[in-house]
Order: C-alpha cells, then sequence, then structure tokens
C-alpha cells in the first residue's frame, strides 16, 4: 500500500531460469514431434507407391513368424542367419508362384483352343451342340437363335470382323501392364518378408520399446490384438480357404468336371473372401450341366453351398472371433468392409482396425465397480515409460 492508501503496483519478477528452462524444453519437444511427423508423412509419400508391398510383407511375416521360431529354436540356429529366411521366403513365394504359373499354362492352350475353334467356325461355321436341346426351358429360341447367328460361316465371319481389334489390342497392353506392375510389387513384397524374417527379433524389440515410450502398456495391448487378429485371419480365410478348395476339387475330380485342379485352385482363392466361393461352384455346376452331367451338377452345387455355409458361419468366425474375441457380426463386416475399401489388402487390415475398436469398446464398456482397483492399474498403465528400454 502507498501513503494515500492506493495499492501499490509490484513490478512483474522475472521467471526462474529452472521455469524458463521447462518451458524452452516444452517447446523443443514439440518442434521435435512436428519435424518428426512432417518426416513420416514425407517417407509415406516417398514410398506410397510400395506400401502395399510392404504390409503384404509384414502380414506375411507375422503370420510365418511362430513356425519360422520354431524351426529356428529347434535346429538351434542363431537369429540373424540368412538360410532359413531365404527357405522360408522361398516356400512361401512358391505357393503363389506356382498356382500362377499353371493357371498361366492352362490360359496359353485355351487360347489357342480358342483361335483354332475361331479359324475352324469361320469357315464351316457352329453347329447346334446337342446339349442345347435338352435344356428344361427356352431350348427352343436358343435353337433359332444359333441357328440364325452361328451356324451359317458368313455369319460367323461377321460375329468376328465386329470385334473393335484395336481396342483388343489396348486392352492386352493394359493387361500386360498390369502384370508387370503386380509382378514388380510381389518382387518387393518378397524382399520385405526376408529382411522381416531376418531382423525379426531386432525390430521386434525397437517396436515395443517405440511403443513403450509412445503410449505406455496399453500400446503394447494394441500391438498384440493386431498381430492376433492377423494370425486369426490367416486361419479362418486362408486355411480355411484352402481347404474349401481341396475338398471342392476332388469333388470336382469325382464329378468329372474339366480341369479340377484349376477350378480347385479358383475355388480356394475366392473361399478366402465369405460367400464369393459360391461364384466358383456355381460355374463349375453350370459346366457340368452343358456337358450333359445334370445329377453331378445338382450334387456339385449341393455340396458347395454346404461346405460354404458351414465354413462361413461356423468355422471362421470360430477361428478369427476366438483369437480377437469378436462377435461373428464384426467379424463379417470388418472382412467385407475392409475388402470394400481396401481391396484384397483389407482381408487382414479390416480384422485388425475392429479388432483394436472392439478393444477399446471393450474397455471403455468394462465394469469397474467388480475390479476397484483396474482404474489405478490402468492410469498406471498409461504413464510414459522412463527406462531406456
Amino acid at each position: 500500500m502507498t501513503d494515500n492508501g492506493s495499492p501499490a503496483i509490484v513490478p512483474p519478477m522475472d521467471r526462474s531460469p529452472f521455469r524458463q528452462m521447462r518451458e524452452r524444453h516444452k517447446v523443443q519437444r514439440i518442434a521435435r514431434g512436428l519435424l518428426a511427423t512432417s518426416f513420416v508423412l514425407l517417407g509415406l509419400y516417398t514410398v506410397r507407391g510400395f506400401l502395399p508391398s510392404l504390409i503384404w510383407g509384414a502380414i506375411f511375416a507375422i503370420a510365418a513368424w511362430p513356425p519360422y521360431v520354431a524351426v529356428r529354436d529347434r535346429w538351434k540356429i542363431r537369429p540373424g542367419n540368412v538360410l532359413l529366411p531365404l527357405l522360408f521366403t522361398t516356400a512361401i513365394a512358391l505357393i503363389f508362384l506356382i498356382p500362377m504359373a499353371l493357371f498361366a499354362l492352362e490360359a496359353g492352350r485355351e487360347a489357342q483352343g480358342v483361335l483354332s475353334w475361331a479359324d475352324i467356325a469361320r469357315h464351316t461355321g457352329v453347329p447346334v451342340p446337342g446339349w442345347l436341346r435338352r435344356l428344361p426351358a427356352g431350348a427352343s429360341a436358343i435353337t433359332n437363335w444359333w441357328q440364325q447367328h452361328l451356324q451359317d460361316p458368313d455369319d460367323v465371319s461377321e460375329l468376328l470382323h465386329s470385334f473393335n481389334i484395336g481396342r483388343s489390342v489396348r486392352m492386352t497392353q493394359q493387361v500386360g501392364t498390369q502384370v508387370f506392375h503386380r509382378g514388380l510389387l510381389f518382387i518387393f513384397t518378397i524382399l520385405t518378408l526376408f529382411f522381416l524374417l531376418k531382423d525379426g527379433d531386432t525390430i521386434t524389440r525397437q517396436c515395443l520399446v517405440v511403443s513403450r515410450r509412445a503410449f505406455g502398456k496399453r500400446g503394447e495391448t494394441i500391438a498384440e490384438q493386431i498381430v492376433a487378429s492377423i494370425h486369426g485371419t490367416v486361419a479362418g480365410l486362408v486355411l480355411v480357404g484352402l481347404g474349401e478348395g481341396a475338398l471342392m476339387g476332388v469333388a470336382y475330380l469325382i464329378a468329372g468336371a474339366q480341369h479340377p485342379f484349376l477350378f480347385g485352385v479358383f475355388t480356394a482363392v475366392a473361399a478366402m473372401i465369405p460367400f464369393c466361393a459360391v461364384v466358383a461352384v456355381t460355374l463349375v455346376a453350370l459346366a457340368l450341366l452343358v456337358k450333359g452331367t445334370v445329377i453331378a451338377a445338382l450334387v456339385i452345387f449341393c455340396l458347395g453351398m454346404a461346405v460354404i455355409f458351414i465354413a462361413d458361419h461356423f468355422v471362421r468366425p470360430a477361428l478369427i472371433g476366438g483369437s480377437t474375441q469378436m462377435p461373428f457380426l464384426w467379424v463379417l463386416v470388418s472382412i467385407l468392409g475392409g475388402v470394400e475399401s481396401w481391396s484384397l489388402l483389407g482381408l487382414f487390415i479390416g480384422p485388425a482396425i475392429m479388432s483394436v475398436l472392439h478393444l477399446i469398446w471393450r474397455n471403455w464398456t468394462r465394469d469397474r465397480i467388480q475390479d476397484p482397483t483396474r482404474t489405478e492399474r490402468e492410469e498406471m498403465d498409461d504413464l510414459p515409460d522412463r527406462s531406456p528400454v
């Protein structure tokens, strides 16, 4: 107070050096965070064309890691050895390359057969097939159309010349470009898989350190949930799809379908997406129906529908939901929504995202009254890890 009773104006005190240093460190942390985020975004933008290969490589590495570690421990191979990762990588690559090579060879043979058939049809026409008259409905109308447009050689020549050759050439070039691009991405996927298997222990340790420093122990829990979802998806989609393809391939062979091995592989690939195996089974049933074996076609169709129903409604939800504790609806929505949003990568990305959301939902909706000490433990888990490890 001054002499006349008015309050005295106290000049602002200088901030302590400790407070200034703490604020300066806070500003520096924010600046380092922004700088690191900027470089992470720049790095993702730089490798954006190869991100699918990196993600696929990581998925394959996570799926192959348990058997890889089991073989490594059994053979007493020290981490970082090159031979064992090379063997695993080669085996996984052959799983994809062998069916693709068989498909390519069969496609080449079929293309040659189609060209020969077109050349013969241009000179002699296409006679009405015998199975067409045995159709249960619409046989007469289809037969009349066939006789008017395909039985005469001149009509067949006119029909073949009506195709746009230039467009077919451009389409062939586009297909060749896509095949080259996909092949390049596959090579980078295999390279990513090899280095992830070779340096898996170091990468895992580094990821755990980063996760604990950034998110605490909760980050490790989320990472474990993602890994569990990938393992469950591999078992529920890939292995079950291969089982469906093998079972239906044997059925195709017994029923006398053409190219049972290739149709079995096609069924296995389609079965990895829920309900898509219906397309493969229907095509084989139609091929048998065209061939004239009606009973075999009905048996294949009914057997295929039964196998698909059991696999999609019982086996897959048990495998995927059992590893991630997700209900059937979450599993189905995560797979179908993931495929729609992320293409084939969505088969694994979708369940991983939804499993993390389901984990967060379960943590938020858990009744804490039953365990009053849980809140304190979770708060301690959220604290950043200050240890150097």
